[in-house]
């Protein structure tokens, strides 16, 4: 036969809704281990003992799941020890990864900056062979007046030149006319002195 919860209660010196938690908290107790006694609920007598033993079966449950939960956190830290540890190296990997492009990318300014400072030196160069291929304006314009004075003196001299030739070319007319003269004159003095000689 089985027993109430009141009786349950009395036995084990607690109240009855601490008797209706235990009950609840069992899986299908109810189903198994209860049936209704005209108005009141009567649980068997293996049910009787398994609410009387709650405390160690709880127990035990509740160190069976301690266990099982130690177990699992064991694993759970395993596991994140092993990810940990991939992690770890993940990022040694990624920070070798950095330092090798910092140190490409230090490479590649010092050659940009190698190759801007070779460029200015070029130009440099090259401003220096173009002053030397293109003469400064100031240059150009005392060029430009030498080639003057020159072209001033060539037709100075070439004015001279023809002017020397037209008085050489006159003293050279005007010694032929003296001589011509000279010549008539002692042609004519001859002359003059046969005829007197005749008289």
């Amino acid at each position: 036969m089985g027993k109430t919860i009141r009786q349950i209660s009395e036995e084990l010196k607690l109240s009855k809704q601490a008797i209706n938690q235990r009950i609840s908290s069992i899986n299908g107790f109810r189903s198994k281990h209860t049936h209704k006694v005209k108005n009141h609920l009567e649980i068997d007598e293996q049910g009787v003992k398994m609410l009387a033993n709650f405390d160690k079966q709880t127990r035990k449950y509740q160190q069976k799941n301690r266990q099982s939960r130690q177990v699992e956190n064991e694993k759970q830290d395993k596991k994140k020890t092993n990810i940990d540890d991939v992690l770890l190296k993940q990022l040694n990997v990624k920070d070798q990864q950095i330092a090798n492009l910092q140190q490409a990318l230090d490479q590649q300014q010092k050659l940009q900056m190698a190759t801007v400072a070779e460029n200015h030196q070029l130009k440099e160069h090259v401003q220096k062979l173009s002053g030397l291929l293109e003469p400064s304006s100031s240059t150009q314009k005392q060029q430009s007046k030498d080639k003057d004075d020159a072209l001033s003196n060539n037709t100075n001299a070439s004015h001279s030149k023809d002017k020397n030739d037209k008085q050489n070319g006159n003293k050279v007319a005007e010694y032929g006319n003296r001589q011509k003269k000279a010549f008539k004159n002692t042609v004519n003095n001859s002359w003059w002195n046969f005829l007197k000689k005749k008289e």
